[in-house]
């Protein structure tokens, strides 16, 4: 049988985190048996909140692709490209932004969202509110017929949903496939902070840290707001670093609980314990990953050959779209 097609990518804007490690990555490599998968670096859709300092946008790119292959994305059976390389993303974004209503945008959760706690970036402009178009224009350029995304982004591929619906009906020609999600098994990952952890945020544990700073960082995380001494009992269904051993020491998780709800265990020893598992999972990564830093002009191979499969692909869809409107 014929593999339903992925298209997923990530923003090169900071270093790769464990949210992105248990959120997004570990999700791609299984998929990849699966599925044929398409994964872009999306530098267009970095610029939108980097417009003031692009040069971010060419620092990350490269060493977000050292920790994709690092923790398993392979080139032999998924697609690897750079979405600013491939020109059908721009041309179908132009066509889908004559014909959506901006009603449809304005009221796209997310978008209030970043208004609202994003205060390091003025996000009030004309390509931020487009984001969701171009992620569409992303998403059908491949005729991806599944999208793995969080609950978060379910608005934003409704909205593609809406756009094939609209062109279908303006156009009297089926295109495009309708998109379903494939929704994240793993639940958002709570930063150092307390918040979502996010490059935008700063409480980020990055895949390229070294022990110490991971020690140091999870050293500083919030725990439990109700036990103030040693001596407290603890309630680790409120504490952030109990939420990382759901993920991270899952044969450990039953015997933390019990111990912090006695208080025969403190949060500085729980802390040490959850840096140790973290740093155990994070060593085969950083050992490959060192492996590809070294290999520099394979990787500019990697990408070359991604981008030109993904544009045979997205261009044979642009052709349609313009027979399809008679352009």
């Amino acid at each position: 049988m014929k593999k339903k097609r992925i298209l997923s990518g990530m923003r090169p804007t900071g270093r790769l985190h464990l949210g992105h490690l248990v959120g997004t990555l570990d999700n791609w490599v299984s998929l990849q048996q699966e599925y044929d998968c398409y994964f872009m670096v999306a530098d267009w859709h970095a610029l939108m909140s980097e417009y003031e300092e692009p040069s971010v946008i060419n620092e990350y790119s490269i060493d977000n692709v050292v920790d994709w292959l690092a923790c398993g994305i392979d080139p032999k059976k998924s697609t690897v490209f750079v979405q600013s390389e491939v020109r059908a993303h721009l041309d179908l974004f132009m066509i889908f932004s004559c014909f959506v209503p901006l009603g449809w945008l304005e009221r796209c959760p997310t978008y209030k969202e970043q208004l609202r706690q994003v205060e390091t970036r003025d996000l009030n402009t004309y390509g931020f509110l487009g984001y969701p178009v171009l992620q569409a224009a992303d998403i059908l350029a491949y005729k991806a017929e599944v999208v793995p995304v969080g609950e978060d982004q379910l608005p934003h591929l409704e909205l593609t949903r809406e756009i094939v619906r609209r062109f279908h009906t303006l156009y009297k020609t089926e295109v495009f496939p309708q998109p379903d999600a494939l929704l994240t098994k793993v639940a958002r990952l709570v930063g150092v902070d307390g918040r979502k952890m996010s490059k935008s945020y700063n409480n980020t544990i990055n895949l390229s840290d070294t022990e110490e700073e991971i020690y140091r960082k999870v050293s500083v995380m919030i725990t439990d707001p109700q036990r103030i001494k040693r001596t407290d009992k603890g309630h680790p269904e409120v504490c952030n670093v109990f939420s990382y051993y759901t993920i991270f020491a899952q044969d450990r998780q039953k015997q933390i609980a019990e111990s912090c709800q006695s208080a025969d265990i403190g949060c500085i020893d729980c802390k040490k314990m959850l840096a140790d598992r973290i740093i155990e999972r994070l060593k085969p990564i950083w050992i490959r990953r060192r492996q590809f830093l070294n290999q520099q002009e394979e990787i500019k191979l990697i990408l070359k050959e991604g981008r030109q499969r993904a544009e045979a692909v997205a261009e044979k869809t642009l052709q349609e779209v313009r027979q399809a409107m008679k352009i």
